[in-house]
């Protein structure tokens, strides 16, 4: 069932000793909603769960163990399924953790998601965010009222990474089972194992163990407190559609995304017929593919159509970035350079 988006702030500072208090980091928490903070029926409901929402506090009551990591507060942006995740949620996020992160006193941030688009919102404050200070997107795959919940250790380790120094200018990270993963390079890969969450061709960044956070490797295309957008005063931005590609698919849908009003076009594979015309329609196409995992090379072909390759962004990532890219340029040149750094 579809709920309304909630746009309140709701700031509560946990509860500790004065004097570890003090040494702290201060962490807040945003949150959005997501089988995190879903419920079910009864514990052994794994799916269909759909008896409640969590609360913030609830989930922070949930952890007492988080008052010896750091002190936290949180937001509430939305409390919803990740489907239902908007344009209008993603720029109040990214305007509210980017307001947060400016404050001196401000650690790191994390942000609850449902899995579903978990990545997508992910990549989005990874080109939005702009500060290189920690920001974690944290989910599960179990919901917060099952006997086999993973929910409450992926948040642990989330706000743990948010208030390590080492996770600084790391862009933004995905957290789930343990693994610290980057929001450019991971992907949702399986339906349901907790393990979903994977960077195919590069691997994790590190990883959330019991003894200490560890890091073994770095970003090094551009990000967050290093990214050109600027999301600070924008209410909406420009359509996309992905089109997906199979066999005898026609141009019924090419026609329907640029009469909704599509300003970019991101093409899932090899069928290109239909997306000749629309570089004099001043609508951006570019080439992703839809397996999942290597790069889309580029092509003098290609180019020469006006189009633009994605590398090895999905059709769902490179959409965000062809969004935010559209706010600063139409020109698949410049666009193809912004597709070569991000």
């Amino acid at each position: 069932m579809i709920r309304s988006l909630l746009w309140c702030s709701c700031f509560v500072l946990l509860a500790s000793a004065p004097v570890q208090a003090g040494a702290l980091p201060q962490v807040r928490l945003f949150t959005t909603g997501g089988t995190i903070q879903s419920k079910g029926a009864h514990r052994q409901k794994l799916m269909e769960y759909s008896d409640g929402r969590v609360t913030p506090s609830e989930l922070v009551d949930d952890l007492p163990e988080l008052r010896d990591v750091a002190q936290l507060s949180y937001a509430e942006i939305s409390n919803v399924g990740s489907g239902n995740i908007d344009t209008k949620t993603l720029l109040t996020l990214a305007q509210q953790v980017n307001a947060w992160l400016a404050l001196p006193e401000a650690a790191g941030a994390v942000v609850t998601h449902g899995t579903a688009t978990l990545e997508e919102t992910a990549y989005f404050l990874n080109l939005t965010v702009k500060s290189d200070k920690p920001v974690v997107v944290v989910g599960a795959m179990r919901p917060f009222t099952a006997v086999s919940r993973d929910g409450p250790m992926n948040l642990y380790n989330a706000v743990r990474v948010a208030a390590t120094p080492q996770a600084k200018d790391m862009g933004v990270m995905i957290l789930l089972n343990d693994e610290i993963n980057a929001a450019r390079d991971t992907t949702k890969n399986n339906t349901y194992r907790v393990d979903t969450f994977i960077a195919r061709d590069v691997g994790p960044l590190g990883f959330a163990d019991s003894d200490s956070i560890v890091f073994y490797r770095r970003p090094i295309y551009r990000h967050t407190s290093h990214s050109e957008f600027d999301v600070s005063k924008l209410t909406s931005l420009p359509r996309v559609d992905v089109l997906y590609a199979y066999q005898e698919s026609d141009d019924a849908a090419v026609k329907a995304f640029v009469s909704a009003g599509a300003k970019g076009i991101v093409n899932s594979g090899g069928y290109s017929e239909p997306l000749a015309a629309l570089k004099d329609k001043g609508v951006v196409v570019v080439q992703s593919d839809r397996k999942g995992s290597g790069r889309v090379v580029k092509s003098e072909k290609v180019a020469a159509k006006g189009q633009v390759t994605a590398d090895n962004l999905p059709p769902q990532k490179a959409r965000i970035l062809l969004r935010l890219a559209l706010t600063k340029t139409t020109d698949p040149v410049e666009i193809q350079r912004i597709f070569d750094e991000y």
